[in-house]
């Protein structure tokens, strides 16, 4: 990234946080947790329909440094790898997938 692009992503980070972790408290332990994609989806639309991809972008670039670092403390707390954290979510994801 250029600073030019820098500083117009910076721009629209509080923004798109506040509105990120708003959607996060909104999700965890959301019922039944199908529901989780549709309300996220909504979300990044209107991220989308307010700030165009660079929204989407600065969206993606909050919930990775989040995630990231959850999978950090989760890896942690459990006394496993990071690398083992993540086969975890991989195994979850391959069996939700065997489902369909």
């Amino acid at each position: 990234m250029n600073d030019e692009e820098d500083m117009r992503l910076a721009g629209m980070t509080p923004e798109i946080s506040l509105r990120a972790l708003t959607m996060l408290r909104g999700l965890v332990g959301l019922e039944p947790p199908e529901q989780v994609p549709e309300d996220a989806m909504e979300v990044a639309d209107a991220i989308l329909a307010r700030h165009g991809t660079d929204g989407l972008r600065v969206l993606a670039m909050t919930l990775a440094s989040w995630v990231t670092a959850q999978i950090e403390n989760v890896a942690e707390l459990s006394g496993r790898s990071h690398e083992a954290v993540l086969d975890a979510m991989e195994l979850a994801c391959l069996e939700a997938n065997a489902d369909d």
